[in-house]
């Protein structure tokens, strides 16, 4: 059992709360239940309808009970405010996923100019800890298999009562003392998600790679990359978590799984590629349309040769690749130059100024000027090919002893794979062997670019 002493000295506030939705920053309570605990029992309550100052949904009115009439008369948040600080302050607030109540209580605080910050305990993670093995830890499972009497479900005072008896019972079982460590300011547990134990995020490493958030049945919802895993997966659970969206996203997380890389650039390309096939619920940015952009050439019906910047296409690989219109538009002012090309059948103006005055430009017609031309065309295509790169990139590996290679082939990235250091790699043949290959997709190559512009001490073998 629990030593009753030390936690004599502390005094809980046990909250429920009901409100127009799902997220403390557009959203306000309709109702507060308080129990204060001194450890043992409960030694004082407080409950308060309360006028949120608009409509109450539907849906929120079906699932509570609490109607617009019945918050009408009801004392606005201000009201109460100083009486409600008064009863939490210098309390531990406790609640059934205690973050989302606290967001609420916090921001309601401080809309009205009052700083409201306290020490906090989770009755769904504490319960996880000290009676482990159930299927379900929502306050109506737990309350139904502990034989916990839950009237008035989903109204403050119902639910605050059960959590409260919740609560007594946590303390008496806890016999490996939960509740004082995750009260210890080191802990670093209250702003873990409600269903990720602490144990599974203390097995995260420090070092680069990239890792996924599982829902409740093991699917990945989010997949990340990062220098630092555990540094990155705890910046998700820091600040304020008053978005619907984050509110949401956090109780979904039932678990974290990761991917070692040993360096930035194999995670960049690891979270593209996991991105690209499990398409998470929460990922957005490499699941939008690409907008990269390529240099492509077609033939007009004049029989003259164009050369065109355009946003890459799925289905036409284009002659070399961009991470923007600007790159790509500097590059063709290059060839330009370099190949005597027409701005106009490269997809520039269309006018020139002749004399002081914008007049439009001649087109070809001559056929053996439009042979010579496009000779010139092809003499560009050609030599671009031609120094498409093959190389290979390496870097750190995943332990001292090993070494990450990347690898490029004509312009094309192929894959990623690790070696020992003391492997030779002399040919492009051996470094094959060492590859995973990985289905290309169209951020790869900017993805290598870039991270080579930032990184020009990594070593390069290359084999053209």
């Amino acid at each position: 059992m629990a030593s009753t002493s030390t936690l004599e000295k502390r005094l809980y506030a046990i909250v429920d709360i009901e409100t127009t939705g799902g997220y403390a920053s557009d959203n306000q309570m309709i109702e507060i239940a308080v129990a204060i605990h001194d450890g043992e029992k409960v030694i004082e309550t407080f409950e308060s309808l309360l006028n949120p100052n608009r409509k109450i949904p539907p849906y929120i009115a079906g699932f509570t009970g609490i109607s617009d009439e019945m918050v009408v008369d009801a004392p606005q948040f201000k009201s109460i405010a100083l009486a409600l600080y008064k009863l939490l302050d210098g309390k531990v607030f406790v609640a059934h996923n205690v973050n989302f109540d606290y967001s609420f209580v916090q921001k309601a605080f401080s809309d009205i100019g009052i700083t409201y910050q306290a020490k906090r305990l989770c009755t769904v993670r504490l319960s996880r800890k000290i009676i482990p093995g159930f299927k379900s830890y929502s306050l109506g499972n737990l309350c139904q298999q502990l034989g916990i009497d839950l009237t008035h479900a989903h109204r403050a005072g119902g639910d605050c009562n059960a959590t409260a008896i919740l609560f007594s019972l946590l303390v008496r079982k806890d016999s490996d003392g939960h509740i004082e460590e995750t009260l210890k300011k080191s802990s670093g547990e209250l702003n873990l998600p409600p269903n990720l134990t602490k144990k599974e995020f203390d097995k995260i490493p420090l070092s680069p790679g990239v890792y996924y958030f599982h829902d409740a049945k093991g699917k990945v919802i989010y997949v990340g990359k990062a220098i630092n895993l555990k540094k990155r997966v705890a910046s998700h659970f820091s600040g304020k978590n008053e978005s619907e969206r984050k509110q949401n996203f956090l109780r979904e997380i039932h678990s974290v799984s990761f991917e070692q890389c040993g360096n930035e650039l194999v995670s960049l390309l690891l979270e593209a590629q996991e991105i690209k096939k499990l398409w998470p619920k929460y990922n957005r940015a490499m699941k939008s349309v690409d907008m990269r952009f390529g240099l492509y050439d077609f033939e007009n019906r004049d029989g003259i040769m164009n050369l065109v910047i355009d946003k890459s296409r799925k289905y036409f690989r284009p002659i070399i690749s961009f991470s923007s219109m600007y790159e790509a538009r500097e590059y063709m002012d290059h060839l330009i130059k370099a190949y005597s090309l027409d701005r106009m059948y490269c997809g520039f103006e269309k006018m020139e100024w002749v004399g002081g005055q914008v007049v439009q430009k001649r087109r070809l017609e001559d056929p053996l000027e439009i042979q010579e031309y496009n000779e010139r065309v092809q003499a560009a295509i050609e030599a671009l090919q031609q120094n498409r790169e093959t190389f290979a990139l390496l870097g750190n590996g995943r332990q001292h002893d090993e070494q990450s290679i990347v690898l490029v082939e004509e312009g094309r990235f192929v894959g990623f794979g690790f070696v020992s250091k003391d492997t030779p790699l002399m040919s492009l043949e051996e470094l094959g062997n060492h590859i995973k290959p990985t289905p290309e997709f169209s951020e790869s190559y900017w993805l290598i670019r870039s991270y080579m512009q930032r990184n020009v001490a990594d070593k390069i073998i290359r084999f053209n």
